[in-house]
């Protein structure tokens, strides 16, 4: 049997976050010496009554009892992460080097078509609707073989090019949270084109409003929201583009409790590519930097999105996202309990506190003479035990660049 949780905090026991395989009477006796009972994964486990599914363990955030509220916060935070799938919806098809290369060209190409775009709506030209459902469909592939590979392009950014990177990553990130929650090939090329044109009205707003360098004031701001309306407006006069990508354009500044923009929609009436929309919009908006504030980590912007769950965000789909991207997501630079410093690279889809990490620094803070790439899975520290991030550094700590060290850093144009 797998162990899902238990009847006490992880962190009172020696067991592991991500739950272990009881192999052994050892293992279960164990197991008694700190709990009375526990909770199994049933998909993971064989001969278990269904009635099983419905467990105490969905009951989020479980507290851990010591009073420490930021305690309680990062353990109910890494508890969604946690929770294991017995297998992925989309299995991989490709490794992350192999995807790399297959699919730099298609993420230049799209780049590219983003400018042409923006250009045209500036002059008053209709968007070629077919070039982009082309460019998406290529994007669409290669989320399905593995999304990892673009998951690293999104590391590359310039806050001078923050409109069309923006657009860009924000169709990578609702394309690979589709394929996290299963949806269909078609579907996904139908979120994707609304992710990819959802800013497109913002090439009807000002520059001086656009890129200011500090808060909007209350004029500059009902210009600022016009653009979801004028985006709206440009992708229906484009035609060919189907409703539901129409909805991440209209819905990507709704919010759960109703006071998002324009229309006040709330829940459910958001609808699920709306919402989609409005969760990736808002992680690469907050992990980037703008013209008036820096960036947060990954880590920092999915706790802080985790934070607004019911307020903004509808709170199956926040902790969805965060199971899509990790509470590591691939970029983030951390330390390990070996006290070396790293970043990580890929994903473990099954256990998502284990990914590979290219070792930047040693211990000691020298730089490694050579990249050197570790499972976490089968790493381990000096004296055998097992290899975990122990936390997430802020971007610049360091001076680690962490583009330096995913297999994008040669792509053209950065």
């Amino acid at each position: 049997m797998y162990v899902l949780d238990l009847d006490r905090p992880w962190l009172e026991t020696p067991f592991l976050f991500q739950g272990f395989e009881i192999r052994s009477q050892d293992d279960i006796a164990e197991l008694q010496r700190y709990c009375k009972y526990v909770y199994i994964d049933v998909p993971e486990s064989s001969d278990i009554s269904p009635h099983l599914h419905a467990r105490e363990k969905d009951k989020v955030p479980y507290s851990i009892q010591t009073g420490d509220r930021e305690k309680n916060f990062e353990y109910a935070f890494l508890k969604i992460t946690n929770r294991p799938r017995n297998r992925p919806l989309y299995p991989d098809q490709t490794t992350l080097e192999e995807e790399i290369c297959a699919v730099r060209e298609h993420h230049d190409r799209t780049r590219e078509l983003i400018y042409t775009v923006m250009q045209d709506i500036r002059l008053g030209r209709n968007i070629q609707s077919l070039d982009a459902k082309k460019v998406v469909g290529a994007l669409t592939e290669s989320v399905i073989r593995n999304p990892d590979a673009l998951i690293c392009f999104i590391q590359l950014k310039k806050k001078d090019e923050y409109t069309a990177l923006h657009s860009l990553r924000v169709c990578i990130l609702a394309l690979a949270f589709g394929r996290h929650l299963g949806l269909e090939k078609e579907e996904l090329n139908v979120l994707g084109i609304g992710a990819l044109l959802h800013d497109m009205g913002k090439m009807k707003v000002p520059n001086e409003i656009l890129n200011k360098p500090g808060a909007l004031d209350e004029r500059e701001f009902e210009i600022m929201k016009s653009h979801v309306p004028r985006g709206v407006e440009i992708v229906e006069q484009a035609g060919n583009i189907p409703p539901a990508a129409v909805e991440v354009v209209r819905c990507h500044h709704e919010r759960y409790n109703g006071r998002g923009y324009v229309s006040g929609l709330k829940g459910e009436q958001i609808g699920l590519f709306g919402t989609i929309g409005a969760v990736v919009d808002c992680y690469d908006a907050i992990s980037s930097d703008r013209a008036y504030r820096g960036g947060m980590s990954t880590h920092t912007a999915l706790r802080k999105m985790y934070e607004w769950r019911n307020k903004d965000f509808h709170p199956k789909l926040v902790e969805q996202f965060i199971q899509c991207m990790g509470i590591y997501p691939i970029g983030s630079v951390v330390e390990l309990n070996t006290g070396e410093i790293g970043v990580v690279v890929t994903m473990n889809r099954v256990r998502r506190l284990k990914p590979r990490v290219t070792l930047v620094l040693q211990p000691n803070a020298s730089p490694y003479p050579s990249q050197k790439t570790v499972d976490l899975m089968q790493h381990k520290t000096r004296d055998g035990r097992p290899c975990e991030i122990e936390r997430v550094l802020e971007p610049g700590t360091y001076g680690i660049n962490p583009t330096h060290y995913l297999p994008v850093s040669a792509a053209s144009g950065f």
